[in-house]
């Protein structure tokens, strides 16, 4: 019966992280979905992180350590070594939601171009601090970023046939590019309608905010038409006002 399931390729991008990284290959080891491939591509890390991978190279289908020219290279190597009908990045740090989520996520329709989800913050002591700011959208497609990329990287399952290669010209929101390219190309997307990952806050979007929010500028202004994107950020500024007059500061 497992050669009726689709297969899914799991790749996690990894460097120094050896207090995150087992959190998120556990996840993934705990998954009850048989047709399941799991990818870690670490940027030769040299605190700790390979001796923690190395415990569990056994269920570990591929492992790439080299030096990369940061994260979307990384998830690039990884995208290429894949071979599943869906990816999904999950990086370290991170986890699935539960150890039946990717049975439900590819019990939930069939064929999907895209399978999407709702995700929980967490904080490093693995503690649900909350939903995103931005709420998932019942219904999404490319359109569908326009006021903020109102779905998780973590919580999002591409076909691999209309997955392409991240935008290098891009070193912190290339994933707001990438999804967008594959919705424009999907069919059928499926909201699961569910919990499906748990992200951890920080990493380097937050710590170099500014140059994120630069690069998704130009992201969005490509594709929504530069008038249309100048309206949009006003729509974004406005909401986040309110939101940190009701709730504070966010903390993703």
């Amino acid at each position: 019966m497992n050669k009726l399931l689709p297969k899914v390729s799991i790749i996690t991008v990894v460097y120094n992280d050896v207090r995150g990284i087992e959190y998120t290959i556990r996840s993934v080891m705990k998954q009850t979905y048989a047709e399941l491939e799991y990818i870690i591509v670490d940027g030769l890390s040299t605190d700790g992180t390979l001796d923690v991978i190395d415990r569990y190279r056994e269920e570990i289908s591929i492992l790439i350590s080299e030096k990369d020219n940061g994260i979307y290279d990384a998830m690039n190597k990884g995208l290429a070594a894949a071979t599943g009908d869906y990816v999904l990045f999950l990086n370290s740090g991170d986890e699935l939601y539960e150890d039946m989520t990717l049975e439900k996520v590819l019990s939930s329709a069939e064929n999907a171009d895209i399978y999407y989800g709702e995700t929980k913050l967490i904080d490093e002591e693995r503690n649900i601090i909350g939903d995103r700011r931005h709420k998932t959208p019942k219904r999404f497609d490319w359109k569908s970023f326009r006021y903020g990329m109102n779905i998780c990287h973590q919580a999002i399952y591409i076909k691999r046939s209309i997955a392409e290669p991240y935008d290098l010209q891009y070193q912190l929101s290339a994933d707001i590019d990438w999804v967008i390219r594959a919705a424009k190309k999907a069919n059928k997307i499926v909201n699961v309608n569910q919990y499906v990952a748990k992200y951890l806050v920080g990493g380097m979007t937050q710590k170099r905010h500014r140059q994120s929010l630069k690069e998704r500028y130009v992201i969005f202004k490509k594709y929504y038409g530069t008038f249309t994107n100048m309206v949009n950020h006003g729509v974004i500024a406005a909401r986040l006002i309110l939101h940190r007059l009701k709730h504070g500061k966010t903390r993703e």
